[in-house]
Order: C-alpha cells, then structure tokens, then sequence
C-alpha cells in the first residue's frame, strides 16, 4: 500500500502552520501594547496590519486543508486553486487600500513590494499549483509549499515593520528631557 503523497508534507506544514499561528497571536499582542500608547488610524491598520493577520491565517488554513485525511488530487487542485484566487482578490483590495491611506502615509517601494506584490506572487503560485496538481499532485504542492512561505515571509517582514514603526512613531512622540 502506498501512502499518499500529502503524508510527506505533515511535519512541514505542522512547522509551517504552528508558525503562522503563533506568530499571528504574537502580532495581535504587539498591536494591543502599541495601540495603548497612541491612536491608530483605522485606514492604516486596514491597509497593513489585517493583510498581515490575513496572510498568515492563510498559511495556516493551507497547512489545515492540506492535513485533512483522504484528500484526492482533485480536492487539493481546487482547494489551492480557490485559495489562490481569494488570496488574489483581497490582495486587490490591499492594494487599494493602500492607495486611499493617503495623504495620511504616502507608501513607499517597500510597502508596496511586501505587502501587495510579495503577497499577489504568492497567491497567484497558489491559484496556478490548484492547475498543476490536478495533472501532478506532486509538483503541485512543492508550489503550494513556496507560496505558503513567500505568504509567511512577508507576513513576518510586515509585522516586523509595523512593530518597528509603531516603536519609532511612539518614541518621536515621547517627551524629550533637556
């Protein structure tokens, strides 16, 4: 008896998945101390903090789907199709968002890069991998692979931004002694 092909990727995408949780948890912690000491615009958090908490849950929806038992070619082809596809659609929305933040924060190349493109590459590998797995499963979920770590990557880069910025917003802010 042969095993299936998603037995192989377990310990991945419980590595994958256990970090796109706990690192979610830990940026909800970080927004709740940031936002006690100013407030945020709600525009702001819309544009990059909830695409953050978005990328990662998707990470770890995609390491739940993908160790659901009894999965078919067919099953993971649409699951990483439809996951792409909304990834794409939201990554729109972003994108968008973005632009409407201004005029109070003007994006620059790098919010663009990690928070629009990185993510809408990443989404698109998906879409394209629900393509490639119907015809060869295992192909197709090496690209699921990539593209659930571009997702984490990025979601890392911009909590790590957004910590950084609220650390820097909130010390240019602090009472200075003389």
């Amino acid at each position: 008896m042969t095993s299936s092909p998603l037995a192989e990727w377990e310990n991945f995408y419980v590595i994958v998945g256990s970090a796109a949780g706990g690192l979610t948890g830990l940026t909800f912690v970080v927004i709740s101390l940031t936002s006690e000491a100013h407030r945020a615009l709600a525009a702001g958090v819309r544009s990059f903090v909830t695409p953050t908490i978005v990328h990662f849950s998707a990470v770890l929806a995609l390491a739940a789907f993908l160790s659901v038992p009894h999965q078919t070619p067919r099953t993971v082809a649409g699951g990483l199709a439809a996951g792409g596809v909304c990834g794409l659609l939201y990554v729109g929305l972003v994108a968008y968002g973005i632009h409407r933040v201004r005029p109070h924060y003007v994006a620059v190349a790098e919010d663009w890069l990690w928070n629009v493109i990185v993510p809408a590459l990443a989404y698109a590998c998906l879409a394209l991998m629900g393509y490639v797995a119907w015809a060869d499963l295992a192909t197709g979920l090496y690209g699921a692979a990539l593209a659930a770590l571009a997702l984490l990557f990025a979601g890392i880069h911009n909590a790590w931004d957004v910590a950084v910025w609220n650390s820097i917003r909130r010390n240019n802010r602090a009472p200075r002694d003389s």
